[in-house]
């Protein structure tokens, strides 16, 4: 995969909700149980059973989404020894509601690791800035929301019978890459490529994001299941498509990405994209 670093298109407005959503993303991970034994190395039965009921009470179910039916016995967070299966983590009767609808909302704030944050708030730093710009600030925060939930339904109907918590802020930002790319499809982007080390190059955008969204496609292809360890390639593909649908009748009015000028030795030179 290729590693976005910058775009060279300006934004007329701060992008305060963008950076709101970082920061959210950022803090949730933060507060959310086991962060201290991943960060350390140490992922024990105690803190992987207190993850487990975690994300079991906040993290989206496609079985849930679907046929809205909620399992009667959840992990409750507790380890318990079995005599012929030795140590586990107990499970019992939910101590809570869960709304599965909600559920899509919540699960579009909690990240798997920090490797999953990072990678997720990069491509939101770099490309949600421009969208916000175009969109405004309410209409991008309706846009970032309702392309998270087409991707969570999206993957829960092609995996209706998963039971697998499906987490992260992918599917939303996989929206904001397909709007991107029909509104700055010429916007040079500067990308790390990892060849021996990582060259830098300067791409357009069309060649940036197509790339990724074939490789998406390329990989929701085959067995995509939606958990901390695995990654919901037709959840990124759903909230591509989407977020193209909602951007494209905004073509019309989208500025064109500025001519880059530059001064060399006194006299104005252009810059090649």
């Amino acid at each position: 995969m290729v590693i976005p670093v910058h775009d060279v298109m300006p934004v007329r407005t701060t992008p305060y909700v963008t950076y709101a959503l970082i920061a959210a993303n950022v803090l949730v991970f933060l507060l959310m149980p086991g962060l201290s034994g991943s960060v350390a190395g140490d992922s024990g039965l105690a803190q992987l059973c207190h993850l487990q009921a975690f994300l079991d009470h906040y993290a989206a179910v496609p079985r849930e989404l679907i046929y809205h039916q909620l399992p009667r016995l959840v992990p409750t967070g507790q380890v318990a020894f079995d005599p012929q299966r030795g140590p586990g983590c107990l499970v019992g009767p939910p101590g809570y509601v869960k709304s599965p609808v909600l559920s899509v909302f919540t699960a579009m704030f909690l990240h798997g690791s920090w490797l999953h944050l990072l990678g997720n708030m990069l491509f939101l730093l770099i490309f949600g800035n421009n969208i916000e710009d175009r969109l405004g600030h309410v209409r991008y925060a309706l846009f970032y929301v309702v392309c998270g939930y087409a991707a969570a339904y999206g993957y829960a109907l092609a995996n209706s019978d998963s039971t697998a918590p499906l987490i992260g802020a992918s599917g939303a930002i996989a929206g904001v890459l397909g709007a991107y790319l029909v509104l700055y499809p010429r916007v040079r982007v500067w990308i790390l490529v990892p060849f021996l080390l990582f060259l830098p190059l300067r791409l357009p955008a069309w060649v940036v994001l197509g790339f990724w969204f074939g490789l998406q496609a390329v990989y929701s292809s085959g067995a995509a299941i939606a958990h901390a360890g695995t990654v919901a390639y037709a959840a990124h593909v759903v909230g591509f498509v989407v977020g193209m649908l909602l951007a494209w009748p905004l073509r019309p009015g989208t500025p064109p990405p500025p001519e880059p000028r530059g001064i060399l030795f006194g006299r104005r030179a252009r810059l090649g994209w």
